[in-house]
């Protein structure tokens, strides 16, 4: 990993002049080099390859900082790749799928963006989204995408319908995503019913025998609430909720001390940071001091757990599915090390955002799966199943629903303001409802 990143602004008229011929249904075309995405959303283009990847995830509010080195992450690696996949070479566009005013994503721009990509012929993959609600509504258009379906990955996302069914998934998930009837989305992170048993577990661990969980009325929260509980269940831990919390409430004075009465030794936050996690955070700890506060991946960045909750957030633990930096493989660890050396990478502390490794390894499948297809959209969705490829996170494969194969958890504590790792669980599949 010694080549440098190409990165280049590309306008339309400098594409003209670029072709490719490919191969469309037996005959030989000839295609113009990639056309830039929409500039309201998207940003310059990086790389002049003929085909082109984007990446869609929230780029403004409270977890900037993440997803912009998430974005990086991915320049990165198309970099060091040269820009190329087998015989194919590349561009990249990164898009933000979020509102200033919401700050956080947002439907209307999640619609845009998909059907943007749809639209664009030069499009063959999207690293995204980061929110599952956002991929709920990405993924089917990206389906039924012209030439299609259009190849998604994603580095984040961990709703469980979006791949599987089971125990709070919605009716007629996921089968509802592709209308088409094949599969084109594929996710480098473990679903949330692996998270929600390795929640329980963690709480077992703990000593907490009733825990209380809310959830944000979001299909994530409720999702990883859900499993959460499930798994609480049977590890003989007593469940009260999930209970709703209000993402435009003042305080929560008042659920903060009905948790506390019911003599709930923790409570698990089954939602999202963006969703007024920082307020709750903080009256759960003036009004119910001695119960631990669990979350999920939701509440990452966990800097942003500590900003917005005044402080409060010490000795929380979040679990975020995969390993973190310093118990990834060999490969793992020297990409840290390079990118985090690497200007502008925005690295804390020396080493990357754990997402940032995940959107690294989503974008090392993306490249694998271009590299072995015809450079067709089609085709590429084809590949995107069959790889078993290297990559930062070691050797990555899909099964047919799209999820991936290991399923490691690991858990990380707020201590002295900052985010420490705490442990790794692997939960038992006998917890697990999809397993």
């Amino acid at each position: 990993m010694k080549k440098r990143i190409l990165v280049g602004s590309v306008l339309g008229t400098a594409l003209l002049g670029v072709v490719l011929a490919v191969s469309v249904g037996g005959a030989v075309a000839h295609r113009a080099a990639a056309t830039p995405l929409p500039a309201s959303s998207c940003s310059g283009m990086q790389g002049t390859g003929d085909l082109l990847i984007a990446s869609d995830l929230p780029l403004q509010g409270a977890g900037r900082a993440q997803t912009v080195q998430m974005t990086k992450a991915i320049a990165y690696i198309l970099g060091q790749d040269g820009w190329k996949a087998g015989s194919h070479t590349l561009a990249y566009q990164s898009c933000d799928d979020s509102t200033a005013q919401a700050g956080k994503w947002d439907s209307g721009k999640c619609s845009a963006n998909a059907n943007a990509y749809a639209a664009d012929a030069s499009v063959v993959g999207v690293i995204g989204t980061f929110n599952s609600g956002c991929a709920e509504i990405e993924i089917p258009i990206l389906n039924r995408a012209p030439n299609g379906p259009l190849a998604m990955v994603s580095p984040a996302n961990t709703y469980v319908g979006l791949t599987h069914g089971g125990p709070g998934t919605a009716a007629g998930e996921p089968n509802k995503y592709y209308p088409t009837g094949k599969r084109n989305y594929a996710r480098v992170v473990a679903a949330d019913d692996f998270q929600g048993a390795a929640d329980a577990t963690l709480a077992k661990q703990l000593g907490i025998k009733t825990l209380y969980i809310l959830d944000d009325k979001e299909a994530y929260g409720l999702g990883v609430a859900t499993d959460t509980k499930l798994a609480a269940v049977k590890l003989g831990i007593k469940v009260i909720g999930p209970v709703a919390w209000d993402a435009k409430a003042t305080s929560y004075e008042a659920l903060a001390l009905k948790i506390a009465k019911s003599g709930a030794q923790g409570v698990f936050l089954g939602g999202l940071i963006c969703e007024n996690g920082g307020k709750l955070i903080k009256d759960l700890r003036a009004n119910a001091p001695k119960v631990k506060i669990l979350a999920p991946d939701g509440f990452t960045p966990i800097s942003a757990d500590v900003q917005t909750s005044g402080g409060k957030a010490e000795g929380m633990t979040v679990s975020v599915a995969g390993l973190p930096v310093s118990q990834l493989p060999p490969a793992g660890k020297a990409f840290g090390k390079q990118f985090c050396a690497s200007a502008g990478a925005g690295c804390s502390g020396g080493e990357p955002d754990p997402y940032s490794v995940y959107a690294a390894a989503a974008a090392q499948v993306m490249v694998a799966a271009i590299a072995a297809s015809d450079g067709t959209r089609a085709s590429v969705a084809d590949q995107l199943f069959k790889v078993s490829v290297p990559t930062v996170l070691g050797t990555v494969k899909f099964n047919a629903n799209g999820d991936v194969t290991s399923n490691p958890v690991t858990i990380y504590k707020v201590k002295g303001g900052k985010s420490t790792t705490y442990k790794v669980i692997v939960p038992k599949n006998s917890l697990v409802a999809s397993a």
